[in-house]
């Protein structure tokens, strides 16, 4: 479908991209394995390509060009298996200054969602909890009734979403009967506004640690599943707003929902500074189910920052 779209013949193909790591082996096994068949068959150039970089870059493919992020820039990666702030450096260097102790905040969505009974198609339980808390309804009367969510390791830059997870388990359990709609309403907003609170936080910390040591950050991008939250957009751009009031503005860039999940896409533009640099894999690279996005190379050397 992708060719005939794109009104081109497999033989006039540069080359094959695809998705090394991290993940799920059996996946990144298939997808591995029909990359290198067809590179092969078409003796085409190979590329494998970490799948958090792709996030982290995807921004830059919808961005027009006066607005492209300066190295370094922080990038907020957030997914149904990622919770992540991390420094790029370079379109290959990366430094994690945050990552989550237990689950992520994607699968904290998934869950909650899960535990509140909401239908979900296509677009996945996170997505159908973001639309239940967008309904236009006042739910001041029934928060009354929703116990506080605590603040999870203040003032440490590290996440935790289990915690947020528990606490609404423990309420539901605690009730000795099944909540009203409207008080679902009121516990779901509750829970996103901790969980977004979260990040917030994390953030503001990221950013200090980077202004502690001297590193300038003029931009922050944010991606991954969870990235397509409009209200957690909305968040963003008012607490940057805040923390640069009175100097030098923050940029914020988001790609547009639709890439903001996996996608081709993404896997082929990360791929392309490598297209042509020339830096291609064997035929037989392996894939790496584990892979730490610190852990990604580049031929030439560069000016590191780490806070």
């Amino acid at each position: 479908m992708a060719l005939s779209d794109a009104s081109i013949r497999a033989e006039n193909v540069d080359g094959i991209a695809f998705t090394r790591g991290p993940g799920m082996a059996g996946c990144l096994a298939v997808c591995s394995n029909a990359a290198r068949t067809l590179a092969a068959a078409l003796n085409k150039p190979l590329v494998g390509v970490h799948h958090m970089q792709a996030h982290a870059l995807t921004a830059a493919l919808t961005t027009p060009e006066d607005q492209l992020p300066q190295f370094p820039f922080l990038t907020l990666l957030i997914s149904g298996g990622h919770t992540l702030i991390v420094l790029a450096n370079s379109q290959t260097s990366f430094r994690i200054l945050a990552s989550t102790k237990d689950e992520s905040i994607g699968r904290a969505f998934d869950d909650v969602a899960r535990m509140l009974g909401l239908s979900w198609s296509t677009h996945g339980l996170g997505a159908a909890l973001e639309r239940f808390c967008n309904q236009p309804t006042d739910t001041s009367a029934a928060s009354e009734g929703i116990p506080e969510f605590p603040s999870v390791l203040r003032g440490k830059l590290e996440f935790s979403y289990s915690a947020l997870h528990a606490h609404v388990e423990r309420f539901l359990r605690s009730r000795d009967r099944p909540l009203d709609e409207l008080s679902k309403l009121a516990l779901a907003r509750a829970f996103q506004d901790a969980a977004f609170t979260q990040l917030e936080e994390k953030l503001t910390l990221a950013l200090n640690r980077c202004r502690q040591k001297g590193i300038n950050i003029g931009t922050v991008v944010v991606s991954g599943g969870v990235a397509s939250n409009l209200y957690l957009r909305d968040m963003l751009r008012k607490r940057l707003d805040e923390y640069s009031a009175g100097g030098e503005p923050i940029g914020l860039l988001f790609p547009p929902p639709s890439l903001c999940t996996d996608n081709a896409a993404m896997i082929g533009w990360a791929s392309m500074h490598r297209f042509l640099a020339e830096d291609i894999d064997e035929y037989t690279v392996d894939i790496l189910p584990k892979w730490s996005i610190e852990d990604i190379t580049e031929k030439k050397p560069h000016r590191e920052q780490n806070p």
